[in-house]
């Protein structure tokens, strides 16, 4: 693989994302963006994602061949093909497999409220992959019309990870740190179990009280010691990680969807591979990722599994956090 090639196709996808995104939220209006284009498989389509998807195909074509050939797997796009979308359509070699949420986060874009992301990660194509092959990762903010500049975050497997600002206007680029918090404390920081859909928010709440009240036993009546952002987008969740903004999170929508089936309870919407696809660049700078067991991350790369995560922005967040929300989780049924 051509790693520095791939990363640099990537980012010119995404920019491109990103530019269609915009122009779409200035000609547009909110009632035919947030029109449902289609039901698929993974999820809802709306007709913000469908605007993208025709640019991501003809760009990936130019340069399958000097790829080696790529097999294309991303939300919205050829879903239904065996295996994935394969580029060129005659390709006997395939070199490249591609993971990619063409928008994570529409429903917080498409009502110009909040940035998404446009998310790829790379790996060598085997006939069954998994995140942890991901050799390059890209991730490009699609931001609302209010913003001026867009981020773009990078990282290729055991060369650290990168983060550049564009200004929508001029394109000049900026390079910017990436800084997760190094505090060893949740206190005064963000931090949030994901509960941005029903149902069963009223228990995931219930375990963000229970572990907050093991972490912090002593806290004084009428502070404030922890805040939250439920930012309904991974890669977004992702983003305040990776910048320093956020402290933890725990997505642990399937272990809830297993409680709510066995109450004979209806299922909520939960976290796909292809929304944590970015997760070598948190992984670059020292970010902790674990399954909602615990164990080290890793999940199937494909559209369809359903998925736990939970990041802490270091290691000593983890040693502070996890047991008390293993206890939460196990109190309230999510775990055995």
């Amino acid at each position: 693989m051509n790693h520095q090639l791939i990363k640099d196709i990537l980012c010119e996808i995404g920019e491109a994302v990103c530019n269609k995104v915009i122009k779409s939220l200035k000609e547009q209006s909110i009632e035919t963006l947030s029109a449902v284009h289609e039901e698929a498989a993974a999820d809802t389509i709306y007709q913000i994602d469908k605007d993208v998807e025709d640019i991501i195909v003809p760009l990936l074509k130019q340069h399958s061949e000097s790829l080696g050939g790529i097999v294309l797997l991303a939300e919205g796009i050829e879903e239904d093909s065996e295996g994935g979308f394969k580029l060129p359509d005659s390709a006997g070699n395939l070199t490249v497999k591609i993971i990619m949420d063409p928008i994570d986060g529409t429903r917080g874009i498409m009502y110009d409220k909040r940035s998404a992301f446009f998310l790829a990660g790379a790996a060598p194509n085997k006939p069954e992959n998994y995140l942890s092959d991901i050799e390059v990762a890209v991730m490009v903010e699609l931001p609302t019309t209010r913003s001026a500049y867009s981020d773009t975050l990078w990282a290729i497997k055991e060369q650290g990870a990168n983060r550049f600002s564009r200004h929508l206007e001029s394109n000049e680029l900026k390079v910017l740190p990436l800084r997760p918090s190094k505090s060893p404390t949740l206190y005064g920081g963000f931090g949030q179990i994901s509960r941005f859909f029903p149902p069963g928010r009223e228990i995931l709440a219930a375990i963000e009280e229970d572990m907050l009240s093991e972490v912090f036993p002593d806290a004084e009546e009428g502070k404030t010691i922890v805040f939250e952002d439920q930012y309904i987008s991974t890669g977004g969740q992702m983003y305040e990680l990776l910048v320093g903004h956020d402290r933890f999170v725990a997505d642990v929508r399937t272990l809830l969807n297993k409680r709510l089936k066995a109450e004979g309870r209806k299922k909520g919407h939960i976290c796909h591979p292809y929304d944590i696809c970015v997760i070598l660049i948190a992984e670059e700078v020292g970010i902790v990722i674990t399954d909602g067991y615990g164990n080290k991350f890793d999940a199937a790369m494909n559209l369809y599994d359903e998925i736990d995560w939970i990041g802490y922005a270091n290691s000593e967040l983890k040693n502070q956090l996890e047991k008390p929300l293993f206890n939460a989780l196990k109190k309230h049924k999510l775990l055995d």
